[in-house]
Protein backbone atom coordinates (compact mmCIF):
# COMPACT_ATOMS: atom_id res chain seq x y z
CA UNK A 1 0.00 0.00 0.00
CA UNK A 2 2.82 2.50 1.12
CA UNK A 3 4.23 1.86 -2.24
CA UNK A 4 1.58 2.17 -4.60
CA UNK A 5 0.53 5.90 -3.05
CA UNK A 6 4.16 6.52 -3.41
CA UNK A 7 3.75 5.64 -6.82
CA UNK A 8 0.91 7.57 -7.41
CA UNK A 9 2.65 10.87 -5.36
CA UNK A 10 5.60 10.26 -7.97
CA UNK A 11 3.30 10.29 -11.25
CA UNK A 12 1.57 13.06 -9.91
CA UNK A 13 4.47 14.94 -9.33
CA UNK A 14 6.09 14.09 -12.55
CA UNK A 15 2.68 14.92 -14.65
CA UNK A 16 1.42 17.86 -12.78
CA UNK A 17 3.67 20.28 -14.04
CA UNK A 18 3.34 18.96 -17.80
CA UNK A 19 -0.48 19.09 -17.97
CA UNK A 20 -0.20 22.83 -15.91
CA UNK A 21 2.03 24.19 -18.81
CA UNK A 22 0.01 22.47 -21.38
CA UNK A 23 -3.46 24.54 -20.13
CA UNK A 24 -1.05 27.61 -19.67
CA UNK A 25 -0.79 27.26 -23.25
CA UNK A 26 -3.40 26.74 -24.37
CA UNK A 27 -5.22 29.18 -22.35
CA UNK A 28 -2.87 32.08 -23.71
CA UNK A 29 -3.82 30.68 -27.50
CA UNK A 30 -7.39 31.22 -26.60
CA UNK A 31 -6.85 34.70 -25.37
CA UNK A 32 -4.53 35.80 -28.17
CA UNK A 33 -7.09 33.91 -30.61
CA UNK A 34 -10.21 35.87 -28.58
CA UNK A 35 -8.40 38.92 -28.85
CA UNK A 36 -7.45 39.07 -32.72
CA UNK A 37 -11.35 37.95 -32.80
CA UNK A 38 -12.64 40.85 -30.94
CA UNK A 39 -10.72 42.87 -32.86
CA UNK A 40 -11.42 42.23 -36.07
CA UNK A 41 -15.08 41.74 -35.24
CA UNK A 42 -15.32 45.34 -34.25
CA UNK A 43 -13.37 46.71 -37.35
CA UNK A 44 -15.75 44.68 -39.29
CA UNK A 45 -19.02 45.89 -37.53
CA UNK A 46 -19.37 41.61 -36.74
CA UNK A 47 -19.30 42.02 -33.36
CA UNK A 48 -22.62 40.20 -31.40
CA UNK A 49 -23.30 42.98 -29.74
CA UNK A 50 -26.88 41.71 -28.25
CA UNK A 51 -24.79 38.86 -26.90
CA UNK A 52 -22.27 41.20 -25.35
CA UNK A 53 -25.40 42.88 -23.83
CA UNK A 54 -26.54 40.38 -22.18
CA UNK A 55 -23.58 39.09 -20.79
CA UNK A 56 -22.50 42.31 -19.46
CA UNK A 57 -25.88 42.49 -17.61
CA UNK A 58 -25.68 38.78 -16.20
CA UNK A 59 -22.08 39.66 -15.08
CA UNK A 60 -23.17 43.00 -13.03
CA UNK A 61 -26.05 41.45 -11.88
CA UNK A 62 -23.94 38.09 -10.39
CA UNK A 63 -20.99 40.43 -9.37
CA UNK A 64 -21.93 44.54 -8.29
CA UNK A 65 -23.95 44.06 -4.90
CA UNK A 66 -21.14 41.17 -3.72
CA UNK A 67 -18.78 43.41 -4.89
CA UNK A 68 -19.72 46.44 -3.08
CA UNK A 69 -20.53 44.83 -0.02
CA UNK A 70 -16.81 43.66 0.36
CA UNK A 71 -15.74 47.12 -0.37
CA UNK A 72 -17.46 48.50 2.33
CA UNK A 73 -15.75 46.72 5.12
CA UNK A 74 -12.56 46.66 3.49
CA UNK A 75 -12.22 50.42 3.35
CA UNK A 76 -13.20 50.17 7.56
CA UNK A 77 -10.11 47.41 7.89
CA UNK A 78 -7.75 49.57 6.23
CA UNK A 79 -8.73 52.55 7.88
CA UNK A 80 -8.33 50.68 11.29
CA UNK A 81 -5.30 49.22 10.89
CA UNK A 82 -4.21 51.83 9.28
CA UNK A 83 -5.19 54.73 11.80
CA UNK A 84 -3.72 52.33 14.62
CA UNK A 85 -0.40 51.97 13.44
CA UNK A 86 -0.53 56.33 12.49
CA UNK A 87 -1.36 56.83 16.15
CA UNK A 88 1.26 54.83 17.36
CA UNK A 89 3.66 56.82 15.67
CA UNK A 90 2.12 60.22 15.81
CA UNK A 91 1.19 60.39 12.05
CA UNK A 92 -2.61 60.41 11.85
CA UNK A 93 -2.67 63.16 8.90
CA UNK A 94 -0.93 60.62 6.63
CA UNK A 95 -4.37 58.49 7.01
CA UNK A 96 -5.57 59.20 3.95
CA UNK A 97 -2.53 59.31 2.14
CA UNK A 98 -2.40 55.46 3.33
CA UNK A 99 -6.29 54.24 2.76
CA UNK A 100 -5.72 56.10 -0.95
CA UNK A 101 -2.40 54.26 -2.08
CA UNK A 102 -4.30 50.66 0.12
CA UNK A 103 -7.50 51.15 -1.85
CA UNK A 104 -6.47 52.66 -5.31
CA UNK A 105 -3.82 50.97 -5.55
CA UNK A 106 -3.86 47.27 -4.14
CA UNK A 107 -7.40 46.59 -2.56
CA UNK A 108 -9.95 48.13 -5.62
CA UNK A 109 -8.21 46.00 -8.07
CA UNK A 110 -8.05 42.83 -6.23
CA UNK A 111 -11.33 42.55 -4.30
CA UNK A 112 -13.05 43.05 -8.00
CA UNK A 113 -10.50 40.00 -9.65
CA UNK A 114 -11.91 37.47 -6.77
CA UNK A 115 -15.53 38.72 -6.69
CA UNK A 116 -15.13 38.09 -10.59
CA UNK A 117 -13.31 34.77 -10.58
CA UNK A 118 -15.91 33.81 -7.64
CA UNK A 119 -18.85 34.86 -8.97
CA UNK A 120 -18.66 35.45 -12.29
CA UNK A 121 -15.54 32.80 -13.47
CA UNK A 122 -18.07 30.02 -12.28
CA UNK A 123 -21.12 31.21 -13.71
CA UNK A 124 -19.33 31.72 -17.13
CA UNK A 125 -17.66 28.13 -16.72
CA UNK A 126 -20.72 26.33 -15.34
CA UNK A 127 -22.44 27.75 -18.38
CA UNK A 128 -20.30 26.67 -21.11
CA UNK A 129 -19.16 23.19 -19.47
CA UNK A 130 -22.70 22.55 -18.84
CA UNK A 131 -23.16 23.14 -23.12
CA UNK A 132 -20.19 21.48 -23.86
CA UNK A 133 -21.58 17.65 -21.97
CA UNK A 134 -24.29 18.13 -23.79
CA UNK A 135 -22.75 18.64 -27.49
CA UNK A 136 -24.01 21.95 -28.17
CA UNK A 137 -20.23 23.44 -28.92
CA UNK A 138 -19.90 20.02 -31.49
CA UNK A 139 -22.96 20.74 -33.16
CA UNK A 140 -22.30 24.70 -33.42
CA UNK A 141 -18.82 23.41 -34.76
CA UNK A 142 -21.06 21.26 -37.00
CA UNK A 143 -23.01 23.68 -38.72
CA UNK A 144 -19.48 25.86 -39.27
CA UNK A 145 -20.47 28.51 -36.28
CA UNK A 146 -16.87 30.06 -34.34
CA UNK A 147 -17.77 28.42 -30.50
CA UNK A 148 -14.62 31.43 -29.95
CA UNK A 149 -16.36 34.35 -31.92
CA UNK A 150 -19.93 33.27 -30.85
CA UNK A 151 -19.43 32.73 -27.06
CA UNK A 152 -15.68 33.41 -25.79
CA UNK A 153 -15.11 37.21 -27.62
CA UNK A 154 -18.44 38.30 -26.17
CA UNK A 155 -17.91 36.88 -22.74
CA UNK A 156 -14.20 38.10 -22.82
CA UNK A 157 -15.43 41.80 -23.91
CA UNK A 158 -17.82 41.91 -21.27
CA UNK A 159 -15.34 40.80 -18.51
CA UNK A 160 -13.31 43.41 -19.05
CA UNK A 161 -16.29 46.28 -19.23
CA UNK A 162 -17.70 44.64 -16.06
CA UNK A 163 -14.31 44.63 -14.59
CA UNK A 164 -13.58 48.31 -15.02
CA UNK A 165 -16.74 49.33 -13.57
CA UNK A 166 -16.60 47.34 -10.60
CA UNK A 167 -12.99 48.45 -9.68
CA UNK A 168 -14.02 52.41 -10.25
CA UNK A 169 -17.00 51.29 -7.77
CA UNK A 170 -14.83 50.03 -5.10
CA UNK A 171 -12.33 53.02 -5.58
CA UNK A 172 -15.31 55.27 -4.85
CA UNK A 173 -16.78 53.20 -2.09
CA UNK A 174 -13.78 52.47 -0.41
CA UNK A 175 -12.41 56.02 -0.39
CA UNK A 176 -15.67 57.16 0.94
CA UNK A 177 -16.08 54.36 3.68
CA UNK A 178 -12.17 55.61 4.64
CA UNK A 179 -13.00 58.81 4.94
CA UNK A 180 -16.15 58.76 7.28
CA UNK A 181 -14.33 55.89 9.49
CA UNK A 182 -11.82 57.85 10.16
CA UNK A 183 -13.47 61.58 10.44
CA UNK A 184 -16.36 60.28 12.39
CA UNK A 185 -15.03 57.49 14.28
CA UNK A 186 -11.15 58.03 14.55
CA UNK A 187 -11.00 62.07 15.01
CA UNK A 188 -9.72 62.41 12.22
CA UNK A 189 -9.71 65.88 10.36
CA UNK A 190 -11.47 66.17 7.05
CA UNK A 191 -8.82 68.25 5.83
CA UNK A 192 -5.79 66.33 6.70
CA UNK A 193 -7.38 62.90 5.18
CA UNK A 194 -8.46 64.75 2.02
CA UNK A 195 -5.22 66.78 1.48
CA UNK A 196 -2.82 63.64 2.10
CA UNK A 197 -4.84 61.43 -0.07
CA UNK A 198 -4.64 64.10 -3.30
CA UNK A 199 -0.93 64.53 -2.38
CA UNK A 200 -0.21 60.84 -2.13
CA UNK A 201 -2.73 59.16 -4.66
CA UNK A 202 -2.51 60.07 -8.44
CA UNK A 203 -4.31 60.02 -11.63
CA UNK A 204 -1.52 57.09 -12.65
CA UNK A 205 -2.30 55.39 -9.54
CA UNK A 206 -6.18 54.98 -10.66
CA UNK A 207 -4.86 54.57 -14.30
CA UNK A 208 -3.21 51.68 -13.03
CA UNK A 209 -5.93 50.16 -10.57
CA UNK A 210 -8.20 49.97 -13.57
CA UNK A 211 -5.68 48.65 -16.52
CA UNK A 212 -5.46 45.94 -13.77
CA UNK A 213 -9.05 45.16 -13.58
CA UNK A 214 -9.06 44.98 -17.34
CA UNK A 215 -6.27 42.58 -16.97
CA UNK A 216 -7.76 40.46 -14.50
CA UNK A 217 -11.30 40.55 -16.17
CA UNK A 218 -9.95 39.09 -19.12
CA UNK A 219 -7.79 36.31 -17.55
CA UNK A 220 -11.34 35.22 -15.61
CA UNK A 221 -12.85 35.25 -18.85
CA UNK A 222 -10.31 33.50 -20.45
CA UNK A 223 -9.68 30.56 -17.70
CA UNK A 224 -13.69 29.88 -17.50
CA UNK A 225 -13.89 29.82 -21.01
CA UNK A 226 -11.30 27.77 -21.71
CA UNK A 227 -12.17 25.27 -18.81
CA UNK A 228 -15.85 25.21 -19.59
CA UNK A 229 -14.74 24.31 -23.31
CA UNK A 230 -12.95 21.48 -22.35
CA UNK A 231 -15.56 20.12 -19.98
CA UNK A 232 -15.14 16.02 -19.95
CA UNK A 233 -17.06 13.21 -17.70
CA UNK A 234 -21.11 14.66 -17.24
CA UNK A 235 -22.06 17.11 -14.42
CA UNK A 236 -19.42 15.68 -12.74
CA UNK A 237 -16.81 17.03 -14.68
CA UNK A 238 -18.77 21.27 -14.94
CA UNK A 239 -18.43 20.44 -11.00
CA UNK A 240 -14.28 19.79 -11.70
CA UNK A 241 -14.25 22.68 -14.23
CA UNK A 242 -16.12 25.26 -11.72
CA UNK A 243 -13.37 24.22 -8.92
CA UNK A 244 -10.11 24.51 -11.17
CA UNK A 245 -11.18 27.74 -13.02
CA UNK A 246 -12.16 29.73 -10.04
CA UNK A 247 -8.09 28.43 -8.54
CA UNK A 248 -6.43 28.90 -11.49
CA UNK A 249 -7.80 32.17 -11.98
CA UNK A 250 -7.26 33.19 -8.18
CA UNK A 251 -3.17 32.30 -8.90
CA UNK A 252 -2.68 33.94 -12.04
CA UNK A 253 -4.25 36.74 -10.92
CA UNK A 254 -2.17 37.35 -7.51
CA UNK A 255 0.86 36.47 -9.75
CA UNK A 256 -0.09 39.21 -12.43
CA UNK A 257 -0.55 41.34 -9.90
CA UNK A 258 2.43 40.91 -8.39
CA UNK A 259 4.25 41.55 -12.06
CA UNK A 260 2.09 44.90 -12.12
CA UNK A 261 3.09 46.15 -8.94
CA UNK A 262 6.80 45.79 -9.22
CA UNK A 263 6.88 47.08 -13.08
CA UNK A 264 4.60 50.23 -11.63
CA UNK A 265 7.24 50.48 -9.00
CA UNK A 266 9.93 50.14 -11.04
CA UNK A 267 8.93 53.37 -13.38
CA UNK A 268 7.70 55.08 -10.65
CA UNK A 269 9.47 54.96 -7.66
CA UNK A 270 7.57 55.56 -4.52
CA UNK A 271 7.91 59.75 -3.49
CA UNK A 272 7.87 60.97 0.06
CA UNK A 273 5.81 63.97 -0.47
Amino acid sequence: MPNAMGRMASNYLRQHPVVAISTFGRQMGMGVRAGRSLTSDIVHRTFPFSEFIRQCAFMASTSVIPTLLVAIPFGVIVSVQVGAIAGQVGATSFAGAANGLGIIRQGAPLVTALLMAGAVGSAVCADLGSRTIRDEIDAMEVMAISPLQRLVVPRLAAAMLVSVLLCGSVCFVGFITGYMFNVFVQSGTPGSYLGTFAAFATIGDLVLALIKSVVFGAIVAIVACDKGLTTRGGPGGVANSVNAAVVSSVILLFAVNVLFTQLYTIVFPARLI
